[in-house]
Parts: structure tokens; sequence; C-alpha cells
């Protein structure tokens, strides 16, 4: 029987910028390496239903990612109960939910082996959201290697 696959939640402010990018880049790495894992992500004070920022598209377009599908929608309970780990872009975002699962979140840095903050790009030029959407990918990149791979891959 096929393992179930991980769950991962991206958690940012708005879910226009950060977490939309690193589930988008996420999901490709995993598409690219046979992980077994779903990926969602949400904004601790997102709206629902609102597009990536034009700027978070354009970064992503730059490395063959389409993230004009994306839609913002704010973290629920729901959201927080399926997911196995919940990775936030800051460590206040982290505080602002700990108590509702203090067992599977963590910063994307801290789960990647690092420490620090993924600044917000929200408001800055395109050159500021590739840099953001690197830091991001470097530490997806390190994350991917705990991941569970596809049986029979």
């Amino acid at each position: 029987m096929a393992e179930k696959p991980m769950k991962i939640l991206f958690v940012c402010t708005g879910n226009t910028c950060r977490s939309a990018m690193a589930a988008a880049m996420m999901n490709d790495i995993a598409v690219k390496n046979d992980l077994n894992v779903l990926i969602d992500s949400a904004g601790v004070f997102a709206g629902i239903g609102e597009k990536a920022s034009d700027e978070a598209i354009q970064a992503m377009a730059k490395r063959g990612i389409d993230l004009t599908g994306h839609r913002t929608k704010p973290l629920t309970d729901e959201l927080i109960g399926m997911a196995d780990i919940i990775l936030t872009m800051t460590k206040a975002h982290k505080q602002l939910i700990l108590n509702y699962a203090p067992d599977k979140i963590k910063t994307l840095l801290e789960y990647a082996g690092d420490d620090g903050d993924i600044a917000d790009p929200f408001g800055g030029d395109l050159e500021e959201y590739e840099e953001t959407a690197e830091q991001i990918y470097d530490a997806l990149v390190d994350i991917a290697e705990k991941l569970p791979v596809e049986e029979g891959k």
C-alpha cells in the first residue's frame, strides 16, 4: 500500500508573495524529484481569492513556474489540522499560530537548518521579490532532502 503523502503548509501574512512562491517552488521541486508531498499555502491575515502580487508572478515566471492561478486563502483550523508540517516565513508568524499546533510549526529557515526570517518583499520591486524567491528556494532545496520520495520511483 502506498504511503500517505506528507502535507506541507506554507504560511505568511497575506498569501500573495512568500507562502505562494514557496508553495509553487516546493511543488516544482517535488515533481522533479518524485517527492511524496502535498503542498498548500495560506496567510495569517489573508483575504479570500486574491491573486498573487504581480512581482511574485513575474519572479516565478523567470523560474519557469506559473503563479497566475494562485488565489489567496486565510489560515484556518482545518488547514492547520490537515497539515503534517507548517512552515512559516517568520518567527512572528510562528508565534501567532504556535498554540494551535506547537508540535508541527517551524519557520521555513529553522526547518532548513538555518536561522532568521524571510523578509516580506510586498511593496518592493521585482529585484526584491527575486532575492526573496532565491532565499526561499535555497531553504527548500535543503528541506527537500528530508522529504519522502514516492514509492516505486
